[in-house]
């Protein structure tokens, strides 16, 4: 059994590693954080911002995949993976993209997203279902089927 003392050296230690990573978030451009394709048509997920959030999710009268992520999360980069598989497969039957957290505050704020990864289904400017954490590619595959 290790001792109270023993981790109370090891909280500054956890804390160091956690600032280091918050600032290497910081630091990371969209550019170097991850590869998105703005165009639906190229097959890849889509960059959603607080800027085209209103024209290209609410205003679409498709189903829409919406992954809330940030680049210093390690569930993030798990799922990213599976978001962009998707979007290639349902590629003109589905809107499929990805909303960094750390860049477009606005939209986090109006969904009350608290938790990243959230996926957030949404269909005729409206949400029709959530995921929170990482899952498998069939989990979202039945959300997808079940509100195309």
């Amino acid at each position: 059994m290790k001792s109270p003392f023993f981790f109370s050296l090891l909280t500054p230690v956890i804390t160091l590693l956690m600032l280091a990573d918050h600032k290497m978030a910081q630091n990371t451009t969209p550019e170097n954080s991850l590869t998105v394709n703005n165009n639906i048509a190229g097959g890849g997920a889509v960059e959603f911002t607080d800027a085209n959030f209103q024209q290209k999710v609410l205003s679409s009268n498709k189903l829409t995949l919406v992954d809330f992520w940030a680049a210093w999360c390690g569930p993030c980069r798990q799922i990213g993976p599976v978001v962009e598989s998707l979007a290639k497969s349902y590629s003109g039957k589905v809107n499929i993209g990805k909303l960094n957290v750390d860049h477009n505050p606005n939209v986090c704020m109006k969904y009350n997203i608290t938790s990243i990864p959230t996926i957030l289904f949404i269909k005729n400017g409206k949400v029709v279902d959530k995921v929170v954490g990482s899952v498998p590619r069939s989990t979202l595959e039945k959300k997808i089927k079940a509100h195309m």
